[in-house]
């Protein structure tokens, strides 16, 4: 390597959930010179910075990766759009800031799958060092951590009935879906601290930047890994046109997240060695697990018009919109300051499945996520999809070229579950909307539409409408060393190789029961402790809800 390279003890490449996080932990003693690489840009955006107007960044290109899918074969051929954060905070900045760990038997389960010292005991006290919740921590929820939450107001009525209807309907009201009983419905809780989006950026890396030990760079692409040997030494970047090298003395830690942390192992010679030789890439370690095994959550908006003009729909208008903003450029409060996604739901898809496998999203408003789709009528919805789909894909070279962006395929609905799982969906939400709860509210059905009855229907409508839930992971997975697909060990250590970890949500063995941000910085919280060879949390006893008579009720 040529003279005068930069050092530092931990190069993180990414800035994003978790690479804010190990941002903060490996330079919080001051011992370690820690450098965080970034492609994005700064956070400093009222788009980002006012929880409301979520649906913005997500749209720009100047913060967002702007991935989509191969044409997805499940789904009549549709590209899918795929956003990752470009940005400090990474998907964090950009994302619905819903605050959900995911079902306690996920955990147990990742245990099951390889990852071991990772059960739902052992975790929990992760989560719990992470968060800082409004009405302070108890045994499941943390008090005094970097990341805000809180629950919304609730002061639109729909909320309330929503979760009404669905205890008419027989389904259980839970206190709180993030502790001992996530199956149920209740309040949903958000990464929102005083009116502004908690991003990992604001709650991690913005603080630790005043640390003389951290250097943080922005617009700085990494195109490779650096190895000597079988050991990762550093890394190369491009920044302002300029080629630079960086050396790591302890380790490098890849944080790009479940598309970019695949692409750049690939791109340094790590993973299917039959790909890498197709695009001329020297193959440094074997892994075919590399950028294979990829999942998601899809979801479609069931939505119902809304005889009382009561929705967020009077708000849509420039001069409501433009009051909402200065409102909350004044005051950090009203309707700017949340995400109005306020409530919610958990429920299982029929009898014999352990655990909710259905999420459920309440938003007063009949609009696409992406706000691409205008609201023409007051309405409400709910966003509602499967948690485990049994549909696996990847994420592969188009060429060596680092500045490529890769190919994505999800392979959704290509299993006869899945279109199973979707058509009760369906049925299930049109019976909570059809309870009495709804009835001073309720006009026609929207979207699927009164007729969407038959299993056909039901999948033709899935096809053309379903859309992702933006929770693509699990492509570096988490596993035993004699799993032959596994790309990380239980320390997220990359297998065969040393100096090289990958900290992201590629490295979930299977993806979690709801949104990734909270269990990814969990990891990163967790995986800090690993890197620093510290002792970890001692495990929880806390216990948490099984439905008693699962087996054989659905509900």
């Amino acid at each position: 390597m040529k003279n005068g390279t930069a050092e530092f003890d931990y190069v993180i490449v990414g800035a994003g959930s978790a690479g804010c996080v190990l941002a903060d932990r490996l330079s919080a003693d001051g011992r370690n010179r820690v450098l965080v690489l970034e492609y994005g840009g700064s956070d400093r955006s009222v788009f980002i910075q006012m929880p409301s107007a979520l649906s913005i960044p997500m749209n720009m290109k100047k913060y967002n990766w702007m991935y989509e899918s191969e044409p997805e074969p499940g789904l009549g051929g549709r590209r899918i759009h795929c956003p990752r954060g470009k940005v400090l905070g990474g998907s964090s900045s950009i994302n619905g800031l819903v605050y959900v760990r995911g079902n306690p038997a996920d955990f147990d389960r990742w245990e099951e799958e390889g990852a071991q010292g990772w059960s739902y005991a052992d975790v929990l006290p992760y989560f719990r060092r992470a968060e800082s919740r409004q009405e302070g921590g108890d045994a499941y929820r943390g008090g005094d951590g970097p990341l805000a939450t809180r629950y919304g107001k609730l002061e639109n009525p729909l909320y309330t009935a929503f979760i009404e209807a669905a205890k008419q309907a027989g389904y259980p009201a839970t206190d709180d879906i993030n502790g001992y009983a996530q199956e149920g419905f209740g309040r949903m809780d958000m990464t929102v601290k005083d009116g502004v989006r908690w991003s990992a950026a604001n709650a991690y890396l913005k603080p630790a930047m005043k640390r003389p030990n951290l250097t943080v760079e922005t617009h700085a692409r990494v195109t490779r890994i650096l190895f000597e040997g079988r050991r990762a030494v550093g890394v190369a970047y491009g920044r302002g046109g300029q080629a630079h090298e960086v050396r790591a003395r302890r380790e490098v830690i890849l944080a790009g997240g479940p598309i970019n942390s695949p692409q750049l192992l690939k791109l340094s010679g790590v993973g299917p060695a039959e790909e890498l030789a197709a695009h001329g890439i020297e193959v440094i370690a074997d892994l075919p697990g590399v950028g294979e095994n990829l999942q998601d959550h899809l979801e479609f908006y069931f939505q119902m018009a809304c005889r009382e003009p009561i929705t967020l729909y009077s708000s849509m208008g420039l001069v409501a919109r433009g009051m909402i903003g200065l409102r909350w450029l004044l005051a950090k409060d009203g309707l700017g300051a949340t995400n109005h996604f306020e409530a919610c739901g958990f429920i299982r898809s029929r009898p014999g499945v352990p655990y909710p496998d259905i999420q459920y999203h309440f938003l007063p408003l009949a609009v696409t996520y992406d706000g691409q789709g205008l609201a023409s009528e007051h309405g409400f919805q709910a966003h509602v999809g499967p948690m485990r789909s049994k549909s696996r894909g990847w994420v592969r070279l188009n060429s060596a070229d680092p500045h490529e962006k890769p190919r994505i395929f999800f392979n959704y609905m290509s299993h006869e579950d899945d279109r199973a799982e979707m058509r009760a969906c369906v049925r299930l939400t049109r019976e909570i909307f059809a309870q009495k709860a709804f009835d001073p509210y309720r006009g026609r059905e929207i979207q699927p539409g009164a007729d969407v009855v038959s299993d056909e229907a039901i999948d033709a409508f899935i096809a053309n409408k379903v859309e992702s839930a933006y929770h693509p992971s699990c492509t570096c997975k988490m596993g035993a060393a004699s799993d032959p697909m596994a790309v990380v060990d239980r320390e997220t250590r990359v297998i065969g190789l040393s100096g090289l970890r990958v900290v992201d949500s590629s490295i979930m063995p299977s993806v979690t029961t709801g949104n990734l941000n909270a269990p990814t910085i969990m990891l990163a919280e967790k995986a800090a402790d690993h890197i620093l060879g510290k002792p970890l949390l001692a495990p929880s006893n806390a216990p948490y809800y099984v439905a008693p008579d699962w087996q054989r009720a659905q509900r």
